[in-house]
């Protein structure tokens, strides 16, 4: 069991967020179950930066975030409609796969790893094709890439029929996503990142365009339907037996946010990526450059024969526990993941033990 957690997902969860989930089971359509929503959905709408009398509409599942990604696709866009899918790394080219799998016209518009999606980019696919959405991933795990979400919105909004589609996994929680304001019409999220809770729990909003578009879309699904979730939960039930631990547990950590505020929240993210960004160019290389780096994980280059396992095995003895690279870029990066509960001096601790186990593999 690994004492301290620096993965980029699934992250540290507190002792007493896992005391919440101990609870007794609730039963989804009862009335506990309608108090804990009637709590937790104002708390997510703050998240999402969703004013309260909006007519954007939250949704909650037990999944996981890969389903919340084929559920805003399948709600909102048609059997045959087109998606162009802005891909930066792994995670979005998922939702082109994702889109592909189902039928979806999915057309890609790639950057190389380690890159931004482009603005000038973006505006030149719209302009020349007919979509019915774009996919966005905010914050790239796979490659420490936090996307222009405000200029990348502003270019789709250009195109008032286009809905934006944002997976917020890795940022919401830990990076501003401002919803309402960006003009975002299905934001997705999941529970075990920056939100630090155990994984198997899927978050979402919907605009009022998004719920327009997906009532007259036939083809949504069952399980994955938002539409039918939005409507169980204006009753104050969820539409399937769902893991009220999990509930709990994010009502829990919701309110423990507000407490603590969410600007209080977003500074240390900012300050733990500063400080990694720091500590690991000053002995490697970063992937990513500062204007697009996140907060909330890091990238590191090494060189082509630095010890990677050695690295990892000295970390496990020491009880930590870090991310090798992703995909492609497994050979030669390794991730941190500097998100949810950690603090600054945490991860002051984990870059003093790193430079430990450097000093043991010279």
């Amino acid at each position: 069991m690994f004492q301290k957690n620096f993965m980029p997902g699934p992250t540290q969860v507190r002792p007493e967020i896992l005391a919440e989930m101990a609870r007794p089971p609730i039963y989804h359509r009862g009335p506990a179950m309608k108090r804990l929503l009637a709590g937790a959905v104002p708390r997510l709408r703050d998240l999402f930066g969703v004013g309260r009398g909006s007519g954007h509409k939250v949704v909650l599942t037990t999944s996981s975030s890969t389903a919340m990604m084929e559920a805003a696709l399948l709600t909102t866009v048609p059997r045959g409609g087109r998606v162009l899918n802005l891909i930066c790394g792994a995670f979005s080219e998922r939702w082109h796969e994702i889109a592909r799998s189902h039928g979806r016209e999915a057309v890609p518009l790639r950057v190389e790893w380690g890159a931004a999606t482009r603005l000038e980019d973006v505006r030149d696919a719209l302009s020349g094709e007919v979509f019915d959405a774009v996919t966005l991933v905010h914050n790239e795990t796979s490659t420490g890439v936090l996307n222009p979400l405000a200029e990348i919105a502003e270019a789709v909004h250009e195109h008032p029929d286009v809905l934006l589609l944002v997976d917020a996994v890795s940022s919401l929680g830990g990076v501003p996503v401002e919803v309402e304001e960006n003009g975002i019409d299905v934001c997705l999220s999941g529970s075990q990142k920056c939100l630090a809770l155990p994984p198997g729990l899927g978050l979402g909003i919907l605009s009022p365009g998004a719920l327009h578009r997906a009532g007259g879309n036939p083809d949504r699904g069952f399980y994955l339907d938002l539409l039918r979730c939005v409507e169980s939960m204006e009753k104050g039930q969820l539409p399937f037996t769902s893991s009220s631990a999990h509930l709990l547990a994010l009502d829990r950590q919701l309110r423990d946010i507000e407490r603590k505020t969410l600007g209080a929240r977003y500074e240390r993210h900012r300050r733990m990526a500063a400080h990694v960004r720091e500590w690991a160019g000053s002995r490697f290389s970063l992937l990513v450059e500062e204007r697009c780096a996140s907060p909330t994980v890091t990238v590191v280059e090494v060189p082509p024969d630095f010890n990677l396992p050695g690295l990892y095995s000295g970390l496990e003895n020491e009880g930590v526990l870090i991310a090798g690279g992703y995909g492609k870029l497994r050979e030669n990066t390794f991730r941190i993941g500097h998100m949810g509960d950690w603090t600054v001096a945490d991860v002051v601790e984990l870059t003093d033990i790193i430079d430990r186990k450097l000093e043991d593999l010279r």
